[in-house]
């Protein structure tokens, strides 16, 4: 029973990105997206999918994860700032993608569905933020940023410049431009 239940929840996994691939003929919004295309698309029932997610949001939430993460991982076999340019590049790097645009939409959701933010920030959001806060606190321990200001507001002055061009679709995602945007935010946040 496990074998199968794990093929049917990767089956949803995989026919989510797939509906949800602009690359795709027949690819669609998330708000156009409805948990019965997917269960056809996946071959699944409805309850299937239920049996794991409670709603939309969380089993797209879940889907962008799961290939987020492995595209984006934070690193702690390398100096704190290097793991947090390094991150800062390859976040900006699945963002230039079709999935930046699709993390655009899922913002968007969530902007009038209190229960899709909640499910973002829990699944997503917050846990990503929790590793950048270790990574930038292990920064300050190397003397690498300045130690005046928590974790949470260096963070927000590095990873900003991502999500303004994200949602704007204003500015480069190109390594180089990344790199001097975090170097340009380093300047304020540099040790003394």
């Amino acid at each position: 029973m496990a074998i199968r239940s794990e093929q049917s929840r990767q089956a949803i996994l995989h026919s989510i990105m797939k509906l949800l691939d602009e690359r795709e003929p027949d690819s669609m919004s998330i708000q156009q997206l409805s948990i019965e295309r997917i269960a056809r698309e996946a071959g699944v029932s409805k309850t299937t999918i239920y049996r794991w997610w409670p709603n939309k949001a969380a089993v797209i939430i879940d889907t962008f994860l799961e290939n987020h993460i492995l595209a984006t991982p934070v690193r702690d076999d390398l100096p704190a700032i290097d793991a947090l340019r390094e991150h800062l590049t390859s976040l900006a790097a699945v963002y230039a993608g079709y999935e930046g645009r699709l993390m655009a939409q899922l913002i968007a959701e969530c902007q009038y569905d209190p229960a899709t933010l909640e499910e973002f920030k829990k699944h997503f959001w917050r846990p990503r933020r929790e590793a950048v806060k270790v990574l930038i606190e292990r920064a300050i321990e190397e003397g690498a940023m300045r130690g005046d200001r928590t974790a949470d507001e260096l963070a927000e002055r590095i990873y900003a410049p991502i999500y303004f061009r994200l949602l704007f679709q204003e500015g480069s995602f190109d390594a180089a431009s990344m790199r001097a945007s975090f170097d340009l935010a380093l300047e304020g946040l540099a040790a003394a």
